[in-house]
């Protein structure tokens, strides 16, 4: 699923395209992909048709452009994409007609658009969404308090989009391994300087993976030029089963987390002495 680096390109990319554009006419061709537009694909389509697109906003995973009071929303689920001009394709769920044509496709169709009522500036839907590292509103005390007081794995809390948004499995990974933590640490066992650590890993390496165009393991991500991003060759944990950790030359290892893989160096990340599994019976 695309994090929030690949999110954040997509968005410099549509805000490029889109912002200030006016909405000739709305195309739905799969139902699935408004879904959670309550009343249907075409009150979907006549709500925007004349509509001028704000300027593209995110927070965490979700995208949205204001529309006055209202707000047409998006999430790319597990393989959705937006793309400028081009053909429609079988994969092709939503055509937007502006000065060119945007489409939105998403071939496993867990992705979707709806129009949302904004409350100061927030689209309804997006209330129970936490801010995410990026937002001039982030409170890293209270984000360091609230993960500690849970005995949760702290991977758990990274990936509790009502925590802090827009960490996804790969940066997850990856902000541990930088701040040398073990993923099925409990929470609460950490200290506030080593939870703060991990936040701040997290901030960094996704800063970094946006300046590389976000990360790209096949086709399902792309910015909205059909361009692929190319952090994944500078990913140390997630994905590198079985070769040297960067810093101490251990073998990555892979471990099955909720339904997931999770990827660490079992040198460099182990469990604190005393500290049970969190999670083990």
């Amino acid at each position: 699923m695309p994090e929030l680096p690949e999110v954040e390109v997509v968005r410099r990319g549509l805000q490029y395209w889109t912002a200030g554009r006016e909405i000739v006419r709305v195309d739905v061709r799969h139902p699935r992909a408004t879904r959670r537009h309550a009343a249907g694909p075409a009150d979907f389509a006549a709500q925007l048709r004349g509509q001028r697109l704000g300027e593209v906003q995110r927070r965490g995973k979700f995208l949205w452009w204001p529309l006055g009071e209202t707000a047409l929303v998006g999430h790319l689920g597990m393989s959705g994409q937006f793309r400028i001009d081009g053909d429609a394709g079988v994969h092709t769920r939503i055509r937007f007609d502006l000065d060119r044509p945007l489409l939105f496709d998403d071939q496993r169709t867990f992705g979707g658009m709806w129009v949302d009522p904004l409350i100061d500036g927030t689209p309804v839907a997006l209330a129970g969404i936490a801010e995410d590292p990026f937002s001039p509103a982030f409170d890293p005390a209270r984000v360091v308090a609230l993960i500690r007081s849970r005995r949760a794995p702290v991977k758990a809390l990274l990936l509790d989009q009502g925590v802090v948004s827009g960490i996804g499995n790969i940066y997850a990974d990856e902000a541990l391994w930088i701040a040398r933590v073990h993923w099925a640490t409990p929470a609460a066992a950490l200290s506030a300087r080593k939870t703060r650590q991990v936040l701040e890993a997290a901030r960094e390496v996704m800063a970094r993976s946006i300046e590389a165009g976000g990360t790209s393991f096949d086709r399902l991500y792309v910015n909205v030029n059909g361009s692929s991003g190319y952090f994944q060759r500078e990913l140390f944990a997630y994905g590198q089963e079985g070769l040297p950790c960067a810093r101490c030359g251990t073998a990555i290892i892979r471990e099955r987390f909720a339904n997931r893989s999770s990827f660490r160096c079992p040198r460099c990340q182990r469990l604190p002495r005393g500290t049970a599994r969190a999670g083990s019976a």
